[in-house]
């Protein structure tokens, strides 16, 4: 675990520069605004350990599947979002020396990022050459009000010599992706030009054919003087192009550098016309300039926080992360494209290939419903559904058969492209996580006009899934499912994992009810949907059979869901007996060794009692989370928060609170030794369900919310928006008591612990709790 960030309610800060912290430093202060992200590469040369990283949301490269030994059904790709043009670099030279931190010696170095105002902001001094010293101040960010256009500021100022500055500020498209399977470069160009708006850069994928074009201008000033380009102006090689400067400044002197790009895909723009378009809205930028763009990416920002900030009194550490958990959420995902999704590492890194994972259903889906307009849960609904037919061919080439569907573990586009067998055939409950969010959407926002318009295709796929991947065992009188993986990836090929099981069981019947629901709303689009995907209602029949028959273990005498068969027969360790020396398993231990151990990755049945706790005692619950936790090396970065809600279910405060500050500070602190990869995106939206279904207690019961609320010892307070069916409820939890502030006009009616309240509008109400 590394503690080198500094504790700051609205900033991420480090001081002082450590070469070897950098990979780390350039995930935790990468930038973003939904459309496109960057990790915090440096603008200026950096021969140092680094990953240039700048993605483009949506676009994507089918890079060769890479495998040992080729099994049939493998996807032939792994679809990734790829390294694109980086538009960042201003190479500098001062009296002919490359400026270069990792060259240079380096006295002061600091690094925030501004998570209130949505910027990052860098200052440092360097020696250079036989003590020149400089100054370099930079400010950057990726608009999130207008998500095409990024825009940089950089100062830099010579402190005890004269000096002779040479400049290029260049677009860079002959880049690579770190995990590229064959070291292969993804773009080819298309071309690129230099006009007095800046200079331009068209490249495109190959094999997919997405084209890109990215424009930028730079204007340098010299005691408050606009510097010219010299008499060269523009140079252009392969896929590079740039524009060069020569100045000089005096000793004591500033030079002041602005940048401002615009990024516009074929995504969204014809490409015959994306150049003009690119050269025509970063002509409208450099009108508007930089500190206009970055005042307005403060307005902007400050309307998402209105909504989504926590508040928290009395812990800044715990402050700072949740902040943090939310900055990075809403720089990855803002929800007006049903086309895109939310990758495990989002624009921070490679790892996971920005692909959608189920990690967007099961943690991601309950942070967007509270804290975004309704459309933007809807949309990632929209997303799976746009991906049905595709889901359905997937199913098919593991010879599944009318309609049944199986959506792919790893997507770019609704085509399976994860390499890894285990997972690819037989981690399949993600199937189970798509339906528990179209329940989950629909119970929290009683939008069931979804069912009839899209959910219902997607369930009835799903169940027909699960309705053929049992099968009927004789020596148990039971259905069962054979060779699946669950939840827990360090176990692979199980029989009856109780989580999966249980899912099925749940999606057959959830499904029912859905056809019944949109039977008796709208019997003309039940029948034409029927008619649409060759529905036989004897299918209910199975399914029902299939619900009242299915298998799942337990063990009598320990009175627990078994994770899967045979699991007791494992040797029974607990985490608190391993040596810290062999932690993390995955870096330390053989895959052999991690499948034989008992050790779980994350949680297993616990998902399962998370996501369906009504239907289990406290008691039930309370056993099963005793025995797991225990045996839990919280190796999944999407594995604290669930075992934070359910502590705070079982008034384990203490648990509660451990594992939400795990889940929270996971990226800041490093807990995984993973955090130069790239941030936990995901996971991060399951830190935010720590702290309102976790600590708040926030459920939706009989039709309305619910709180069973506590304060954890080590705060003062806590306060949270929440957004629901269209009204906006400010929550302010501290000892003894609980404020709920309605800021509608109608009357909301709220239940807390076992007692019910009728909130007027605009008037706010204390509850002793």
């Amino acid at each position: 675990m590394k503690n080198y960030i500094q504790a700051d309610p609205w900033n991420i800060i480090e001081e002082g520069f450590d070469p070897h912290l950098n990979k780390i430093s350039e995930s935790l202060f990468s930038i973003g605004n939904g459309k496109m992200g960057q990790r915090a590469n440096f603008e200026e040369t950096y021969s140092g350990e680094s990953l240039q990283g700048s993605y483009v949301a949506g676009i994507y490269f089918p890079d060769k599947t890479r495998v040992g030994w080729w099994k049939n059904g493998y996807p032939p790709t792994f679809d990734k979002v790829i390294n694109s043009t980086n538009w960042i670099g201003i190479d500098i030279y001062i009296n002919n020396v490359l400026l270069d931190l990792a060259q240079c010696q380096v006295t002061q170095f600091k690094r925030v990022l501004n998570m209130q105002e949505g910027y990052l902001q860098r200052t440092f001094r360097a020696t250079i050459n036989e003590g020149q010293e400089i100054e370099v101040n930079s400010i950057r960010f990726c608009s999130i009000a207008d998500d095409e256009i990024g825009a940089i500021q950089y100062s830099l100022t010579a402190l005890n010599f004269d000096a002779a500055i040479k400049i290029v500020s260049k677009l860079d498209g002959d880049i690579v992706n770190e995990d590229s399977n064959y070291d292969f470069k993804f773009w080819e160009p298309v071309t690129d030009r230099q006009s007095e708006n800046g200079v331009f850069l068209q490249t495109k994928t190959l094999k997919t054919g997405f084209e890109l074009c990215v424009g930028a201008k730079t204007q340098i000033y010299a005691d408050g003087h606009l510097v010219k380009l010299n008499q060269q102006g523009v140079l252009q090689q392969n896929k590079w192009i740039a524009e060069e400067f020569h100045l000089d400044i005096a000793s004591g002197n500033t030079i002041n550098i602005i940048k401002l790009a615009c990024v516009q895909s074929s995504l969204n723009h014809p490409a015959e016309a994306l150049l003009a378009t690119c050269e025509e809205k970063l002509a409208i930028a450099n009108t508007v300039g930089f500190e206009k763009l970055k005042e307005t990416q403060k307005v902007a920002w400050a309307n998402k926080w209105l909504q989504s900030d926590i508040q928290i009194e009395g812990d800044v550490k715990a402050q700072q992360a949740i902040r943090f958990n939310i900055f990075q959420l809403f720089q990855t995902y803002t929800g007006t494209d049903s086309r895109l999704n939310i990758g495990p590492k989002g624009f921070t890194g490679e790892k996971y290939a920005g692909a959608t994972y189920w990690d967007t259903e099961a943690y991601c889906i309950p942070f967007y419903l509270s804290t975004a307009p309704q459309e933007v849960g809807r949309n990632l609904l929209v997303y799976r559904y746009n991906h049905l037919e595709k889901a359905i061919e997937n199913a098919e080439m593991l010879g599944f058969k009318n309609g049944a569907a199986l959506y792919p573990m790893v997507t770019m586009d609704g085509t399976e492209s994860h390499n890894e067998w285990e997972i690819t055939f037989e981690e399949i409950h993600r199937n189970g996580a798509i339906a528990y969010a179209i329940y989950n959407y629909i119970n929290y926002t009683q939008d069931r006009d979804y069912l009839a318009q899209y959910g219902l295709e997607v369930l009835v796929a799903i169940a027909r899934f699960w309705a053929q991947r049992v099968n009927w065992s004789e020596e148990r009188e039971k259905y069962v499912m054979l060779g699946v993986t669950g939840p827990n990836e360090y176990e692979n090929n199980v029989n009856n994992n109780w989580y999966t099981n249980y899912l099925a069981v749940w999606c057959l019947n959830y499904t029912r009810e859905a056809l019944d629901y949109v039977k008796q709303q709208d019997v003309a689009r039940f029948e034409a949907i029927l008619d649409k995907i060759s529905f036989d209602l004897e299918e209910l029949e199975l399914w029902q059979e299939i619900a009242n028959n299915m298998y799942y273990p337990y063990h009598e005498k320990l009175k627990i869901y078994l994770q899967q068969d045979g699991y007791l027969d494992k040797e029974q360790w607990l985490v608190k007996d391993l040596p810290a020396s062999e932690r993390p398993l995955n870096q330390k231990w053989s895959w052999d060794r991690i499948l034989r151990s008992c050790f779980i990755k994350q949680a297993d049945v616990l998902q399962g009692m998370y996501f369906f706790e009504d239907q289990f005692d406290l008691e039930d619950i309370r056993r099963n989370f005793d025995f797991y936790e225990p045996r839990t090396v919280h190796e999944s970065s999407l594995s604290p928060c669930i075992h934070s809600i359910l502590a705070a279910k079982l008034n384990d405060e203490a648990r509660a609170y451990e594992f939400y500050l795990r889940t929270a500070r996971l990226d800041l602190d490093d807990y995984n030794n993973d955090t130069e990869d790239g941030l936990h995106i995901t996971s991060m939206a399951g830190t935010w369900m720590s702290i309102v279904q976790g600590f708040a207690g926030m459920r939706i019961k009989n039709n309305q919310l619910y709180f069973q609320p506590f304060l954890p010892e080590q705060w003062e307070s806590f306060t949270f928006n929440i957004g629901f069916r269209g009204k906006i409820l400010s929550i302010r939890i501290s000892k003894g008591e609980m404020e709920i502030e309605n800021t509608s006009s109608e009357v909301l009616d709220v239940q807390v612990g076992d007692a019910n309240y009728s909130i007027p509008g605009n008037s706010s109400q204390i509850i002793n709790i």
